[in-house]
């Protein structure tokens, strides 16, 4: 049988096939060769007599993969900012859409606590020429009716800062999740992780799932080389073709088309500041 694993605790993997949630034990053979089964993996499995000899037999090939989280198969990040409260951190947002931009899944840009007199204008300016764009807040359903059409039959993820909202969103679009959400720290304007293990939860009956998982607050090292980076960046990959030498990093160099394009507005002052810190890093 064919199915999708939805959660995994203390070697266990419930797997997901048409209405039925399946515990199953992964095949010995996995663990002699380091490979360990993860939520969202698309799986072979065979049910036993009894309900421990129901096994995962075979991994099918992933679209991506994450460490930490240890999930896999996203086919889109919702990448998620709070108007206010903690304050929205540029380089933070653009460093989560580069992580979603080398997975190669579709993005989303959820503005959450819309409701607040916050930033949510500066935001919109910034990210709506490159991704849709959702504001979500206390008192609307529309923006929620709007995240719902964009995730439709995809596999999602909610990435973003602690404290952001990001338990608030799936408790709002899967009530039944019950997921506990944690209150901000006024000291460091932070939340407290709420999640204590990855699971992915079916919101229809069209192949509408979302993750919930402990991570995707922090980053690993950028594994971007430096030409992938710049198309990583939609907007500078756009101009990059541009430039005289084909290996312009678009830092100094002269005849520069992104920064030509940064000095007539075409690409967001914030955006080139982020490209440029993230690429100082690979240079080093």
């Amino acid at each position: 049988m064919k199915g999708t694993i939805v959660k995994g605790i203390a070697g266990f993997y419930f797997v997901k096939s048409g209405e039925t949630v399946y515990r199953c034990r992964a095949r010995g053979i996995f663990k002699e060769q380091g490979i360990k089964p993860a939520v969202g993996d698309a799986v072979l499995f065979e049910v036993g007599a009894e309900e421990d000899n129901t096994v995962v037999t075979e991994i099918l090939p992933r679209k991506n993969c994450f460490v930490r989280p240890f999930v896999a198969n996203v086919d889109c990040f919702i990448i998620v900012a709070a108007a206010k409260k903690p304050a929205p951190v540029l380089q933070v947002i653009d460093r989560f859409l580069v992580m979603a931009e080398k997975a190669h899944t579709d993005i989303v840009f959820c503005i959450n606590k819309c409701d607040l007199n916050g930033r949510q204008e500066e935001l919109r300016e910034i990210y709506e020429p490159l991704y849709p764009v959702v504001c979500l807040g206390e008192g609307t359903e529309d923006g929620l009716l709007k995240l719902r059409e964009l995730i439709k039959g995809k596999k999602s993820a909610l990435a973003g800062a602690s404290g952001v909202g990001k338990s608030t969103i799936l408790n709002r679009l899967h009530p039944e999740a019950f997921m506990e959400t944690g209150s901000i720290s006024e000291k460091s304007q932070r939340g407290k992780h709420t999640t204590r293990h990855s699971e992915l939860f079916a919101l229809d009956d069209e192949g509408t799932m979302v993750f919930d998982t402990p991570g995707f607050t922090s980053f690993d090292i950028l594994t971007a080389s430096e030409e992938e980076l710049q198309f990583l960046y939609p907007e500078i990959g756009a101009f990059a073709g541009q430039c005289r030498y084909d290996n312009c990093r678009h830092l100094a160099e002269p005849e520069c088309a992104v920064k030509r394009a940064l000095e007539k507005g075409e690409i967001s002052v914030s955006r080139y500041r982020s490209y440029k810190e993230q690429m100082e890093e690979l240079i080093k």
